[in-house]
């Protein structure tokens, strides 16, 4: 009878013990490529920038104060970056019935009002933002284009003031952007991604 009670006991805590899931990449994996919808209609994937070094990959949204305030600054590093080789794409993981100021017209009309300049793509069914591990927004993936595929080379956040552009001391994403475009080593390859939580 203890026994049987022993594995009831195992059975439930299996059966109802919240699932987890896996923490997404880590610095040195390889990437997957994805096919989300952007702003103008159109469906994007990394594959579709044949050209490109490298992928500065933002989780963002229009209603987080965090990703507001780098708006700006997102928009520079792709001006400064996508020439270079290393265009920024930003996606949006919330869930719009949880977050109605992230639908699809919302983010037209933000991309519009800001003059963003690179696409601005929607997860969805939230099915990707898990893949990479995402928690914030913003959230930052740099991948450097190899024979192997996207290689995550850096995590975290984009730099160390998101209160005031012009006290940033530490500009984490454009260092290793800069070091992957020279050819070097570099030590940041992790952050604290400091946001709003993803909506589920």
């Amino acid at each position: 009878m203890k026994t049987i009670f022993s594995l009831f006991l195992l059975f439930s805590t299996v059966a109802f013990s919240p699932i987890i899931h896996d923490k997404g990449y880590d610095i040195g994996d390889v990437a997957t490529d994805f096919k989300l919808e952007n702003i103008d209609g159109n469906f994007v994937s990394l594959s579709n920038f044949k050209q490109a070094k490298g992928f500065i990959v933002v989780f963002t949204c229009n209603t987080c104060p965090y990703a507001v305030a780098y708006e700006d600054r997102i928009e520079a590093l792709n001006k400064e970056y996508a020439p270079k080789g290393y265009p920024v794409i930003a996606i949006m993981p919330n869930n719009v019935q949880s977050k109605p100021g992230d639908s699809m017209t919302a983010m037209q009309k933000r991309a519009k009002e800001k003059g963003f300049t690179f696409p601005y793509l929607i997860d969805a069914d939230q099915s990707i933002y898990p893949q990479y591990g995402a928690t914030k927004t913003p959230h930052v993936y740099i991948l450097e284009s190899t024979d192997k595929g996207p290689v995550v080379q850096y995590i975290g956040a984009i730099d160390d003031n998101y209160k005031d552009a012009a006290l940033v001391k530490i500009k984490y994403v454009q260092n290793a952007v800069d070091a992957l475009l020279e050819g070097v080593t570099f030590e940041t390859h992790k952050t604290k991604a400091i946001g709003c939580s993803i909506k589920i």
